[in-house]
């Protein structure tokens, strides 16, 4: 038995450690503690390299665990109609793609488009043509 810091070392046997954290996480005194409660248990008296990702991932791949997950967001509620629009080319959404190669001397594309109809412009531009030179 080799100890490292009054904790007892886990070689590198993937079953063995399996099992002491089944016996950890699976006893009615952790309620199927989530990773950290688990992890907090099994290295009060053992320790091997990449305990807590072992510990994670079996905490993921645990049936009841991700049955009884506990839920922390409030739910996002009802959903909201958007407003209907009438006419087209009064609500726009506009964005730029920068950092492109430099083809003509543009490097960047402004994107318009039309929320009512979906109609898309692109425009080649330059990331240094002020907002002036694009109305």
């Amino acid at each position: 038995m080799v100890l490292k810091e009054e904790k007892v070392y886990v070689p590198k046997d993937e079953a063995l450690r399996v099992e002491i954290i089944w016996l950890h996480h699976n006893i009615l005194v952790a309620d199927y503690g989530e990773k950290w409660k688990t992890t907090e248990l099994v290295t009060r008296n053992y320790w091997w390299l990449r305990v807590t990702k072992d510990v994670g991932k079996y905490v993921e791949g645990c049936n009841m665990c991700q049955r009884m997950k506990n839920r922390t967001k409030i739910p996002a509620g009802k959903l909201k109609l958007s407003k209907v629009l009438e006419k087209p080319w009064t609500y726009l959404i506009v964005d730029f793609i920068t950092k492109l190669l430099l083809v003509a001397r543009k490097n960047a594309i402004l994107v318009v488009c039309n929320r009512l109809s979906k109609i898309t412009h692109f425009v080649a531009t330059t990331e240094r043509t002020p907002v002036e030179g694009l109305v």
